[in-house]
């Protein structure tokens, strides 16, 4: 077989995803050398009236929060002792190890200097909650890669020193959820610092309470979603006995979550918005809607959460308002104070989409390559394909 028909071969074998995929990382590459060559100006749509964007707004809140599922499942099955939810343990800490890794990227791309990403380790301000954060931060990435390495021990047979980082273990969850617990809210503390300009839909003092509650929430409908989507891609089954009760805790999280909300519109006259409901009061009530109230209600019957179709879309609406109510309070919640009307550039959204598309491909090729879940037969007449081509047997 010559060259050209191998070439042929070779292409007719990549799928719809694998080809988006590589056309993201193509358009993210060319965004990326403009971005360190000509700075943020000529790659964002930012201002210095309106300095935070999609990059914080999706690439950093949406990222960290979306990555809670695993300090929350590492601490139910190592602290609370619940075995019986180990199986997706670790497909959610690789998912938060991975979340974290393109977080740190995303802040690469909006720093103005990001060659100085360093400072924090340095030039210590222990009053800034934005120094907390980058600490917090750095240090969680590090736990969790310490807890995804015995999937490399046994990936490699490495025996002894498996055994050994079993005694690590309990350390390293409760230093992770201390780290999560202090660093989530912290997110929240950033915009405490802004009752003037952030709208009062979204401005209030429990912001570090509400941003933990519901990172809770979303990162339990993310190990949902995860589990869901390595389900369609690798053949496996949907683990109904483990995530149907996740789905129950997730209720009770959301309605205290939703509770809280209102009570907070009522206290700081924010209800008065929604009277006439304009473009923050729509964007609100979009985001309480989908993403809270919807899915308590739809969760709350049996009927729905054990069924897989139900139980997913209860989650996805979880994970939608989460990233909805990030999105609001870092940029729908801040434009009238600042005078314009943030829409993020092309570069902005495809530089993010391409992070999202490196998430999937790097957690698609842990999959095949690392023992990220438990040995079980593939379902009949699954494809077996993941983002990076059909698995070999």
């Amino acid at each position: 077989m010559n060259h050209t028909a191998t070439l042929g071969v070779r292409l007719s074998r990549v799928g719809f995803w694998q080809a988006v995929f590589g056309l993201l990382l193509l358009g993210m590459g060319g965004v990326t050398v403009v971005r360190y060559m000509r700075g943020l100006g000529a790659t964002t749509n930012l201002s210095d009236a309106f300095p935070w964007g999609l990059w914080i707004g999706f690439d950093v809140l949406c990222g960290v929060g979306l990555a809670a599922g695993a300090f929350t499942l590492t601490a139910v099955v190592h602290l609370f002792n619940l075995r019986r939810f180990e199986p997706i343990v670790r497909p959610a800490v690789l998912t938060a190890f991975l979340g974290y890794l393109l977080v740190i990227a995303g802040l690469l791309f909006d720093l103005g200097q990001p060659w100085r990403i360093w400072h924090a380790l340095v030039f210590w301000n222990p009053r800034s909650v934005m120094f907390e954060v980058a600490w917090c931060v750095m240090l969680y990435t590090a736990v969790l890669a310490l807890e995804c390495l015995p999937v490399v021990f046994e990936r490699f047979r490495l025996e002894r020193p498996r055994r050994l980082f079993r005694l690590l273990t309990t350390p390293l969850v409760i230093v992770g959820v201390i780290l999560s617990t202090l660093h989530q809210s912290s997110l929240g503390s950033l915009y405490l610092i802004v009752p003037l300009k952030l709208h009062p839909l979204w401005y209030t003092p429990l912001l570090p309470l509400l941003f933990f509650i519901s990172a809770v929430g979303a990162g339990i409908g993310m190990v949902i979603l995860e589990s869901y989507l390595s389900q369609r891609a690798f053949g496996r089954h949907l683990e109904m006995e483990l995530l149907e009760p996740l789905a129950r805790v997730m209720v009770v999280v959301l309605g205290v979550y939703g509770l809280l909300r209102i009570q907070v519109l009522l206290r700081n006259g924010g209800i008065a918005e929604l009277r006439h409901l304009g473009y923050e009061g729509s964007m609100f009530a979009l985001e309480l809607g989908l993403g809270t109230v919807l899915p308590v209600l739809l969760l709350a019957f049996a009927r729905v959460r054990t069924s897989p179709k139900g139980l997913v879309t209860g989650a996805f609406l979880v994970v939608l308002g989460f990233v909805m109510n990030r999105l609001n309070v870092s940029v729908t919640g801040m434009e009238a104070a600042a005078g314009v009307r943030y829409v993020p550039s092309g570069m902005e959204i495809l530089v993010s989409l391409g992070l999202v598309g490196l998430g999937f491909a790097a957690f698609s090729l842990a999959a095949r390559y690392l023992p990220i879940f438990p040995e079980k037969r593939p379902r009949p007449g699954a494809r077996g394909e993941d983002l990076l081509g059909p698995v070999e047997d």
